[in-house]
């Protein structure tokens, strides 16, 4: 019996995705160890960078085959990876010295990643792409996004222990979805979610800039918080709401 990574269409869509994975892997190692020098980061710097892109790369193959619909990964996706790569640059910050010029730089490429994930959904959409794999690549690649800014805003005194609930807030959801059956079904996208998520990371981004004091940037992050808080309440209430019938 053929399984689904032996079959002919998902070996040439693993060779195309990882030929790309690879690129993006040389270019990020590079720009990983320039910044390193310039910055005069720890010798961990790169490494971090490097296993936080490989495992994320690592999850990226193994999903593609059962969850891709086409046979290239398509541009959005390749988008994706790059803002994937981006956010292995930001995780590599944590543990170390925060400076304002570590946090000016992260602004920077943060706000990158911000842009990018403004494009990855157009590309889709466009070229006629859009599969449950990249919703979902898009999907769990902001909640590191917001994660990872989250422990940078608290490693650089910017806010509190409490804005790491931030960045726990989708896996907590996802844990409770877990044991209540009710709210195991299907959550419709909608404008309001897009752009409290959007908001959410805008938030972050902001709190972590030297510029902003930690008085500002504590109700800024706060402010974030309470608007990721109402939106998984209201879905959560929505899910509650809807016929049992419904339900898995």
């Amino acid at each position: 019996m053929t399984t689904a990574i032996g079959r002919p269409e998902h070996r040439e869509l693993l060779r195309g995705a990882l030929i790309g994975i690879l690129a993006v892997a040389l270019s990020i190692v590079s720009i990983a160890a320039l910044g390193a020098t310039l910055l005069h980061l720890s010798a961990t710097y790169v490494p971090k960078v490097m296993l936080m892109f490989a495992a994320g790369a690592a999850l990226v193959l193994l999903a593609l085959p059962g969850a891709h619909c086409f046979a290239r990964l398509g541009a959005a996706n390749h988008v994706t990876i790059v803002r994937g790569a981006l956010i292995a640059l930001l995780a590599g910050l944590l543990g170390e010295r925060g400076t304002p010029v570590i946090a000016a730089v992260a602004v920077i490429v943060a706000s990158g990643a911000l842009v990018l994930d403004g494009v990855d959904g157009r590309l889709a959409r466009r070229s006629g792409m859009t599969s449950e794999f990249g919703a979902r690549f898009d999907m769990e690649t902001d909640a590191v996004f917001v994660a990872v800014l989250a422990l940078l805003v608290w490693q650089f005194g910017k806010a509190g222990l409490w804005v790491l609930l931030s960045g726990l807030m989708r896996y907590l959801f996802a844990a409770v979805v877990a044991f209540v059956p009710r709210l195991q079904r299907p959550i419709p996208s909608t404008f309001r979610a897009k752009s409290i998520a959007v908001l959410q990371m805008i938030a972050l981004i902001v709190a972590l800039a030297p510029v902003v004091s930690p008085s500002v940037s504590t109700w800024v992050a706060a402010f974030g918080l309470l608007a990721l808080l109402l939106s998984f309440s209201l879905d959560v209430v929505w899910l509650l709401q809807q016929p049992a019938a419904d339900a898995p």
